[in-house]
């Protein structure tokens, strides 16, 4: 059986807890934040869990995490 390849664009978005679930930065942080206000722009700042439905498939791109 040769070694899986680890998604490397995943690697660097994706941290893994303690508890085995995936970890990861809010979206809409990046640019146009003229508009939002300091609580949105504020509560993109936390880190947050990925969506069960996705983390079976996130887990297989991310082998050796």
């Amino acid at each position: 059986m040769p070694k899986l390849k680890t998604s490397r664009a995943a690697a660097k978005r994706f941290k893994v807890t303690g508890t085995g679930k995936l970890k990861r930065m809010k979206a809409g942080k990046q640019h146009i934040l003229t508009k939002k206000s300091h609580k949105t722009k504020r509560n993109l700042r936390k880190a947050t869990m990925m969506d069960p439905s996705n983390e079976k498939n996130m887990k297989k791109i991310l082998p050796y995490l």
